[in-house]
């Protein structure tokens, strides 16, 4: 891969309630907005060469792909590793309930039934790893908030941290082949010694 190309999905039914949800299994399809906001991100896309879609588990992520690439034949792959994190018993409850929660706990606390943050950072830079290893030249990867965040910042060599910020809605963030391999270094390194 040279060039990754990297859009967080469309507004979906649970993140307009500001719900949690880390379940493949559960039905979480876009909103109306959402869906115009997948339409846009396809009107962004429309000049990119893009050579294979990477996307996540979930319906609302493979959802916009599918809105954003309509016409386009352009082959679609999943990366589990990339999936939002398992939230344990704040599965399906307030986002804020679960951030006040996660925002005081170390890097090796999990919710029972979840994950903790160090397992989720090597999985997603597990993920982003086989991206970045694959033979296509532009990589478009249509995912969570979460994984997008911690990549957008490792590429500033800033690891992750407690609290990080929300990722806009079908925005595409653009990262070479020569931004990545440091940026994964800086989470790999991190999921090996976690600490905030």
């Amino acid at each position: 891969m040279k060039l990754l190309l990297l859009a967080r999905h469309g507004e979906s039914e649970y993140s307009a309630k500001q719900l949690v949800n880390g379940d493949p299994g559960v039905s979480c399809p876009l909103t109306e907005t959402g869906r115009l906001q997948a339409r846009a991100l396809g009107r962004i896309l429309a000049e990119e060469q893009i050579d294979v879609c990477a996307v996540t588990e979930f319906e609302r992520v493979r959802e916009t792909a599918q809105l954003a690439l309509a016409g386009r034949d352009v082959p679609v792959v999943v990366v589990p590793d990339l999936n939002d994190p398992r939230y344990g018993e704040f599965e399906g409850g307030s986002l804020d309930v679960y951030r006040e929660w996660i925002v005081g706990r170390g890097p090796l606390e999990a919710p029972p039934g979840g994950e903790h943050r160090a397992e989720i950072v090597s999985r997603y830079a597990a993920g982003f790893r086989r991206l970045l290893d694959r033979p296509e030249g532009t990589v478009l990867l249509v995912a969570h908030s979460l994984p997008i965040a911690y990549l957008r910042d490792a590429a500033s060599g800033t690891p992750p941290r407690s609290k990080m910020d929300q990722v806009d809605y079908a925005t595409v963030l653009r990262l070479e082949r020569q931004d990545l391999e440091p940026a994964l270094a800086v989470l790999e390194a991190w999921a090996a010694s976690p600490a905030f």
